[in-house]
């Protein structure tokens, strides 16, 4: 019997032979019905050899590749749950996930085999292999791999996501079947994806984007994917065309990438019917350069812990509401609230508030966290929103002090931390400022130690050493004191004019 959780299999029955996933760098490519006997195989191995048990973590580190989303399945099959690593992390941000996850298995890219021996929490981990040990079960040929189908309840966990809360310390926000699937159907009828529908994948799986805006919701509907190891605008523009693409997925700085790219003007995208993007607002002159080549923007609004499919601005009104994320898609109940919790109404500014079977049964291992984000129901964004006469909702501020660079969160608390480390800064605060690549990049400001002679290009190195590239400030500027608000905290708004000084008189 088929568990109705089990997505992959159930369209193995259905459309057997319609394809799921070509991955570019090999040119291979499976249909429905040999990838799933390829996850029943590898659920199999999970389970009897290497013996994991229902809940057992299984952390991946590595660049996207057919067999992260065969680990995705097996994991579903054998009721392990994915734990995604973000290779871009250094070792000690790295040491931090695992020791908070404890997987079972670690599961690596060969590649990174140098940066690995630098975890200090790899020791702890049973059993550690190679992403290249489970090549065979994607390029063997498989038979009968039918077992008794392992019992998949909704509120089983799928997957951890890690993601840094507004103190810049990574939370595990748990996905499980329900909210994958409430995830699934606010984006088909938001969409209206088909079994028809494909596109190129290329977002990281260790970000809920790469899971779950466009690729869990495809397997759902039974639609296909390319993947492929990184963004690429070229390459990208020119399998768009050659698959016949229905719609592409993106962050605005990929966006312009695409649109600047010198093949973009000639490559025909006709098929495509829209263009879905998140992460930050996309700029007018660039909706208007997606729109004349016939692909419409649709912009939208989520977070790893709700969705993330959670807002969605039709095409229609991309250039008559700027900056708006829209409305909220199905099942979902809003509403936004002042200091003490008061629901406010239109052209009101207050914290976004969310419920919905989408929302995260919480974070993993972090019950007075959890309980601070979700009470009754209802998901506390921290986001700062209004909604305008017509309802249509916007978002004023992001997440207290974060900033997002080419489409990545990022805490200043949390490189404010790291920078303090370094023996000859005694103060530090960053913010973000705009970027005309990345959207925003980082802006530091550091007060040194008396005996401290630091210089740029040595912090600069410092910062390569325990934070991955995205969070590492653009911009460094020396200062004899932090500007300090009535309260005592940083004064945001003139480090903004001091930054805003500094470009002016370079």
């Amino acid at each position: 019997m088929i568990n109705q959780f089990d997505w992959l299999a159930m369209w193995a029955k259905y459309t057997p032979n319609r394809m799921i996933l070509r991955e570019h760098q090999t040119g291979m490519e499976w249909d429905y019905s040999g990838f799933n006997s390829r996850a029943n195989s590898l659920a199999n191995y999970f389970r009897e050899e290497l013996k994991l048990k229902k809940g057992d973590r299984v952390a991946i580190y590595s660049k996207n590749r057919a067999e992260y989303v065969l680990f995705l399945f097996a994991c579903i099959k054998s009721g392990a749950i994915m734990v995604p690593l973000n290779f871009r992390l250094t070792p000690r941000e790295l040491d931090l996930l695992i020791h908070d996850a404890e997987p079972e298995l670690f599961i690596y890219e060969s590649e990174y085999e140098k940066e690995i021996k630098y975890l200090e929490t790899l020791p702890q981990v049973k059993i550690k292999m190679r992403v290249e040990d489970f090549t065979q079960f994607i390029t063997a040929r498989v038979t009968n791999t039918d077992k008794p189908a392992h019992p998949i309840e909704s509120e089983d966990p799928v997957m951890i996501l890690y993601t840094a809360g507004t103190t810049g310390l990574s939370k595990g926000a748990i996905v499980n079947h329900r909210t994958l699937f409430w995830n699934s159907i606010n984006t088909a009828l938001r969409l209206d994806l088909t079994t028809m529908d494909h596109t190129q994948s290329f977002a990281p799986f260790f970000h809920t984007g790469g899971w779950n805006v466009l690729f869990t919701p495809f397997v759902h509907h039974g639609a296909s994917h390319t993947l492929l190891t990184k963004f690429d605008a070229d390459l990208i523009l020119q399998l768009m065309e050659k698959e016949k693409a229905t719609i592409l997925f993106g962050v605005p700085t990929m966006l312009q990438m695409m649109a600047d790219s010198p093949i973009f003007e000639k490559t025909d995208l006709s098929t495509v019917r829209y263009a879905v993007v998140g992460g930050a607002p996309m700029p007018i002159p660039l909706i208007n350069t997606w729109h004349s080549k016939g692909v419409y923007i649709r912009q939208g609004y989520g977070l790893t812990e709700v969705g993330p499919n959670v807002f969605s601005l039709h095409q229609d009104d991309a250039i008559r509401k700027k900056g708006s994320i829209g409305f909220p898609n199905f099942y979902f109940d809003v509403k936004i609230v002042d200091s003490a919790n008061n629901e406010l109404g239109a052209n009101q500014v207050g914290e976004l508030w969310l419920k919905s079977p989408v929302v995260t049964p919480g974070y993993w291992r972090k019950p007075e966290e959890t309980a601070k984000s979700i009470t009754g129901g209802w998901f506390h964004t921290g986001d700062m929103v209004m909604k305008d006469d017509e309802g249509y909702f916007y978002v004023v501020d992001r997440k207290k002090n974060m900033f997002i660079s080419g489409g990545e969160n990022v805490y200043p608390a949390e490189i404010e931390r790291y920078l303090l480390t370094h023996p000859g800064i005694k103060e530090a605060a960053v913010i973000g400022v705009p970027d005309s690549k990345w959207g925003e990049v980082g802006s530091a400001f550091l007060k040194l130690n008396e005996d401290s002679s630091v210089n740029t290009e040595e912090i600069n190195r410092f910062c390569l050493k325990g934070l991955a590239k995205y969070k590492i400030p653009k911009f460094f500027t020396f200062v004899e004191g932090i500007p300090k608000n009535e309260a005592g905290k940083t004064d945001s708004k003139k480090l903004i004019a001091m930054h805003e000084h500094n470009i002016t008189n370079q």
